[in-house]
């Protein structure tokens, strides 16, 4: 798909995509992820306006073209710099530039980035329309149902209605509130409720609107579920930790009939991706770290996790582990021929 077609908005389909994710989402996960699904939207992790302006912009802004549809998550508040980096990613070939009013972590809090945002809804719709002049790709945002001390519906409508009058059609919405002082990052994504009737008022009360649910998703019938009244779920840990979930979107989510790859077909084609990043004098496990759940749920799966989170550190030849792994994995799945299975 080249770049010209994805800068249609009508090209992107948000029905399932993958929420970023901080040290999880990098280029080596979402190459991984394109293998089981062709159809959903991939974000990066989160990055800064100031690391893509006065950072390593390959670093920031780099991927290969086959994880398209793939969307840019910016965090900033500065209006300017904001659609500097809006027009930067437009030149690289994202599909789409988002903006982070979501994350609770200190570290961001105190440069107005992330959730503490939501306080702000103004600053918000002002980065969003400078984002909107500066680039001709969709710009979205992703927040929370509320910060403590702003968590009344009232005050999410105001949030989602200040930033829809600045051009913002898309909210990816995570049905939690963050507390923002004395709960870490990861306590703010399991203590703070579930709210998922808080995000479908929302969708009734802004039906013009594109509405993402995020939070807590696990389950591919629930989702599809809540896509009876929303526009798109999107999936963050389960989509991490039990990836050939995925396998199963294009089909249930898009009406894709392509058969998706089998496991073992990921981990084959995963090889020459792993042995070109040696050759460029990457480490295996950068690439591999990400791959740990990929046969969840089945016979083996320990002895992959454990031979590609401890046992790769000690040889000094990571592909043969690879390809000897991926010869025990095919024998493990081979049906026994021990008699008819259960019914």
């Amino acid at each position: 798909m080249s770049h010209a077609s994805l800068n249609n908005s009508s090209a992107l389909s948000r029905r399932f995509s993958v929420a970023p994710m901080m040290d999880w989402t990098d280029r080596h996960y979402r190459y991984f992820a394109r293998l089981i699904t062709r159809r959903a939207v991939l974000y990066t992790e989160m990055v800064t306006t100031g690391a893509v302006l006065h950072g390593d912009r390959q670093r920031f802004l780099g991927y290969n073209a086959q994880e398209q549809p793939l969307a840019l998550q910016l965090g900033g508040s500065n209006a300017s710099e904001l659609a500097q980096c809006a027009a930067l990613a437009e030149a690289a070939g994202f599909a789409e530039v988002n903006l982070n009013v979501g994350c609770p972590s200190d570290r961001v809090q105190n440069n107005l980035i992330g959730a503490c945002l939501m306080a702000h809804p103004e600053l918000v719709a002002e980065g969003v329309k400078a984002m909107r002049d500066a680039c001709t790709i969709p710009v979205t945002v992703k927040h929370r149902i509320g910060i403590n001390g702003r968590d009344s519906y009232a005050q999410l409508c105001d949030f989602v209605g200040q930033v829809h009058e600045a051009g913002c059609t898309t909210f990816a919405v995570h049905a939690r509130i963050a507390i923002l002082e004395g709960l870490s990052p990861k306590e703010n994504r399991d203590i703070p409720p579930l709210k998922y009737e808080v995000v479908h008022q929302l969708k009734r009360d802004f039906p013009q609107l594109e509405i993402l649910l995020n939070g807590g998703l696990t389950d591919l019938d629930v989702m599809q579920q809540h896509l009876q009244a929303l526009d798109g779920v999107m999936v963050g840990r389960e989509a991490y930790h039990n990836p050939y979930m995925m396998a199963e979107v294009d089909q249930r989510f898009y009406h894709d009939t392509t058969p998706p790859l089998s496991r073992l077909d990921v981990m084959a084609q995963m090889r020459p991706y792993i042995a070109r990043h040696i050759e460029q004098g990457g480490v295996m496990h950068h690439v591999t770290r990400h791959m740990l759940g990929l046969f969840q749920g089945l016979p083996g799966a320990r002895h992959f996790r454990r031979q590609l989170s401890t046992a790769i550190h000690k040889t000094d030849r990571p592909l043969a582990l690879y390809d000897q792994l991926m010869s025990e994995m095919e024998l493990r799945l081979q049906p026994r021929d021990c008699g008819p299975e259960p019914a």
